[in-house]
C-alpha cells in the first residue's frame, strides 16, 4: 500500500523544529503542531479517498519506532499548515485481528471518520491522549473519485474462484493457513445471480505488505461465525496471480479496479456496495456495518 500523507513533517520538540514556521499563526494548525512534546508523522493505513465522508486509519508511531496505543486520539483537520483548523474530532483505537489468527506488526490501530465536501489536499493534526505528548501530522488527499468501486457503485460480477471451481484446490484459493473453506464456497458472480447479501475481501494473509493488513481474512471469518446464519455470504479472494507476487494481481482485482490491497466490500442483494473498508478492519466494525447495511430489508 502506498503512502496516503505526503509532506509529512517530523522530528522532536515541536516548539523548536526548524521545518516549523518561526512564527506559527495564532490558532493555526502550525501552532498547534508547534506545542511542546514529540513531533512524528502519521503511518496511514487508507489512502483511497472521494468527496464525502471518509474513513481515515493510521498508525502513531514515536522516535524509537514503537507504536503508540491509547484509546483515543484528538484529531484537527485544515486546509493549510498556517490556516485554522476547521474541524476537530476524534480517532478510537480499534484492534485489528482476533486471537490464534494471523498476526500483524502492529495489533491496533486508530479510525477515525472525516466529512471531506471537496477535492484537495487537507492537513491532519493527530494528538494521542494520555500519556507523553506526542502530535503526527500528514496530509488527507482526496481525489475526484476514488480509484476502488465506492459505496452506491454496482458490484462487478466477476467470477472469483471457489472450491468448486477450483476441484477443492485450496494452495490455489489461498494463502491463509490454515484455510478456511467456509469463505471459499462462492463465488461474487453467482451470490449477484442469487440477489443475497455479501461480504467479500481481497486480501493475501501471506504476502500483506503493510504493518496491519495480515489479520483480515481472519476479521472477516469471525463476523461470519456471527452473521452467515441471517443469511450473509461471506468471500475471500487472494490478489495476485497464482498466489504469487512477482507474477501481479490477478483478473479479479483488476475487474474491481483495487489499486492496493486488502479492500473489504459489503454488497446488498441488489448488488450495489453498501460499505467499503480500505486497509484493516477490526471485528466491531465489520460487524457493525453488517448489522446496519445488510441485515435490513432493503440491504
Amino acid at each position: 500500500m502506498t503512502v496516503a500523507m505526503i509532506g509529512v513533517l517530523t522530528g522532536c520538540g515541536g516548539s523548536s523544529d526548524s521545518k516549523a514556521p518561526e512564527a506559527a499563526p495564532p490558532g493555526s494548525l502550525a501552532a498547534l503542531w508547534r506545542a511542546p512534546g514529540e513531533d512524528v508523522a502519521i503511518v496511514p493505513g487508507t489512502e483511497d479517498f472521494a468527496p464525502g465522508r471518509v474513513r481515515l486509519s493510521f498508525l502513531v508511531v514515536n522516535g524509537r519506532g514503537r507504536v503508540v496505543s491509547r484509546p483515543t486520539a484528538r484529531i484537527w483537520l485544515a486546509r493549510g499548515l498556517e490556516q485554522k483548523p476547521f474541524a476537530e474530532t476524534k480517532a478510537r483505537l480499534e484492534r485489528i485481528g482476533v486471537d490464534g489468527g494471523d498476526e500483524a506488526d502492529a495489533t491496533e490501530i486508530f479510525v477515525t471518520h472525516l466529512d471531506l465536501a471537496e477535492p484537495g489536499k487537507y492537513w491532519l493534526l493527530a494528538e494521542p491522549v494520555g500519556g507523553p505528548k506526542i502530535q503526527a501530522i500528514g496530509n488527507v488527499v482526496v481525489r475526484e473519485e476514488s480509484a476502488a468501486p465506492d459505496v452506491g457503485d454496482r458490484a462487478p460480477a466477476s467470477e472469483t474462484p471457489t472450491l468448486a471451481s477450483t476441484g477443492g484446490d485450496l494452495e490455489e484459493l489461498t494463502t491463509q493457513d490454515p484455510p478456511d473453506r467456509e469463505l471459499l464456497r462462492y463465488s461474487v458472480a453467482e451470490s449477484l445471480d442469487a440477489r443475497v447479501p455479501f461480504v467479500v475481501s481481497f486480501a493475501t494473509p501471506r504476502y500483506c505488505r503493510t504493518r496491519t493488513c495480515g489479520p483480515v481474512v481472519g476479521v472477516v471469518d469471525a463476523v461470519r461465525g456471527e452473521y452467515e446464519r441471517c443469511g450473509v455470504r461471506f468471500i475471500h479472494v487472494e490478489i495476485y496471480e497464482e498466489n504469487n507476487p512477482a507474477m501481479g494481481y490477478n483478473r479479479w482485482v483488476e475487474e474491481w479496479g483495487l489499486p492496493s490491497e486488502p479492500y473489504t466490500f459489503l454488497v446488498g442483494a441488489d448488488g450495489k456496495i453498501k460499505e467499503r473498508f480500505e486497509g484493516s478492519v477490526s471485528v466491531r466494525e465489520l460487524g457493525a456495518a453488517v448489522e446496519q447495511h445488510l441485515l435490513t430489508p432493503s440491504g
